[in-house]
């Protein structure tokens, strides 16, 4: 999945000192080699320490400010012409105890970017979603939900020639800070591996797969699509006996906000989903966009009662390839 449109160009990133920035933004300059990456984020000390990794490179801007902020946000977007959205309240337990900043992170801060978007006269925008929006039962999952809703809703209010915008779906990243693997990773030689229910499934994406699929939205969309990249599953104690092997495991019970499966495309998104090679594609119902053939191009319907969860994947991945992901890349766990 590459996209041509990158090459050349101004691209804002929304959250970019977190994990996906700490990818997006070198993959990034190294394929397509834009004028201008920004990284608009609100902790000036991230940015400090991101801006070491590219010295005096004059591709790489770093603007401080919060989605909160409209008026930042259209000073921000002078110029660009493509924007990633990756800033949000993602901590579940942070978002049940502080669901007032949360729903102004997550949704209002939306609602600014695509008025922003729209105004400023930005091309196109991909807005990073999660599985927990698809049939959310946290708050977290439910402000994701209505921000996916508002980017779909966004090419409503664009016009024929305005900014198009678009939602890429997918879980928890593989190595990420305050992520499994790290996790266990961390625990004294001697004691229990805490794991939530040995039936627990989680599906397992690299922060390069997420790239790689956000790439291939700024080039397929047309506006209002949801893009949902195939990956494997793997099983919550299979991931604990790998990443710790031989240790007593202990269940601890499933924490409030938490599923035992995660689920990216739920069974009443079946009659707009379509399959590709490499993902899926939601397509939203309104304005009959779920049979625009430019929308679907050569996707093929999946059947009515389709449900995309961790615990009826048809791919799963063996612990001898979390071995070699985590060889692969034991540098960068728990750093990104």
């Amino acid at each position: 999945m590459r996209s041509a449109v990158l090459q050349g160009s101004t691209i804002l990133l929304t959250g970019g000192t977190g994990s996906f920035g700490s990818r997006f933004v070198p993959m990034t300059m190294a394929k397509y080699n834009p004028s201008r990456i920004i990284i608009y984020s609100r902790d000036e000390m991230k940015q400090w320490e991101m801006a070491k990794t590219y010295g005096d490179d004059p591709r790489v801007r770093f603007f401080i400010g919060d989605v909160r902020d409209r008026d930042r946000l259209y000073r921000a977007l002078d110029g660009v012409d493509y924007v990633v959205h990756a800033a949000a309240t993602k901590i579940v337990p942070t978002a049940e105890y502080n669901p007032f900043e949360c729903v102004k992170t997550n949704i209002n801060g939306a609602m600014n970017l695509i008025d922003a978007c729209l105004d400023m006269g930005v091309k196109r925008c991909v807005a990073l979603s999660t599985d927990k929006a698809s049939s959310p039962i946290n708050l977290y999952g439910a402000t994701k939900l209505a921000s996916d809703k508002l980017f779909v809703a966004g090419n409503s209010y664009s016009g024929a020639n305005k900014c198009r915008f678009s939602v890429v779906r997918y879980g928890n990243v593989m190595g990420s800070r305050g992520s499994v693997i790290p996790f266990f990773m961390s625990l004294d030689d001697k004691a229990e591996v805490p794991i939530t229910d040995p039936r627990m499934t989680r599906f397992m994406i690299s922060l390069e797969e997420g790239v790689d699929l956000v790439w291939h939205a700024f080039d397929d969309m047309v506006g209002g699509e949801i893009y949902v990249r195939k990956i494997p599953s793997m099983n919550i104690a299979d991931i604990a006996d790998t990443v710790v092997p031989g240790r007593a495991q202990k269940t601890v019970g499933i924490r409030p906000g938490e599923k035992l499966h995660e689920q990216m495309i739920g069974p009443e998104d079946a009659p707009h989903t379509y399959e590709y090679d490499k993902y899926y594609k939601i397509i939203p119902a309104i304005h009959n966009w779920s049979s625009d053939p430019v929308r679907i191009k050569n996707g093929k319907a999946v059947p009515e009662d389709f449900n995309y969860s961790s615990d009826n994947n048809a791919e799963w991945m063996s612990p001898q390839q979390l071995t070699q992901w985590m060889s692969d890349n034991r540098d960068k766990i728990g750093k990104f």
